[in-house]
């Protein structure tokens, strides 16, 4: 049984593949008040950069079987937070689902080199702040040539 969807035919949707995207997003397996895991389902857990947690489980034994249309539908939208595609990718090729990661912050400049901008350059913070580590020492190296 497989899925048509837009003229994309996807596989039919089986326990062992919704584990496989769990264990390839990097899905933590959830534990009971206990500290233990289920017996009867592998319950995952994932973390989002947006506060949420979302989380699935998949019930014993991991197998072969699949999903119904309307629930593969409720799975996907509720509690894996994708769409098909992005499922079907994960599982084949290994990609992992874009969820909005925040971008890195940009390397702090060192406390040290920030009040000598501020004290002995006499900076604003607001131009201390607007530059880069790079932009920063070459600030610091003119003042130091012109003596």
């Amino acid at each position: 049984m497989a899925y048509r969807v837009s003229a994309v035919t996807w596989p039919a949707p089986t326990r062992e593949a919704r584990g496989a995207f769990c264990r390839t997003e990097g899905w933590q397996p959830a534990r009971n008040a206990r500290g233990q895991t289920g017996t009867h389902h592998v319950t995952y857990e994932l973390q989002l950069h947006d506060g949420r947690v979302l989380r699935t489980r998949i019930s014993h034994p991991v197998n072969r079987e699949t999903y119904g249309e309307h629930l593969w539908t409720h799975i996907l939208r509720d509690q894996l937070d994708v769409d098909q595609a992005t499922f079907w990718v994960c599982v084949q090729d290994g990609k992992k689902p874009d969820r909005g990661a925040p971008e890195a912050p940009p390397e702090a400049l060192p406390a040290d080199l920030v009040h000598l901008l501020l004290t002995r350059v006499r900076l604003s913070e607001a131009e201390v702040a607007a530059m880069s580590k790079e932009e920063a020492i070459a600030r610091m190296q003119r003042y130091w040539a012109a003596g």
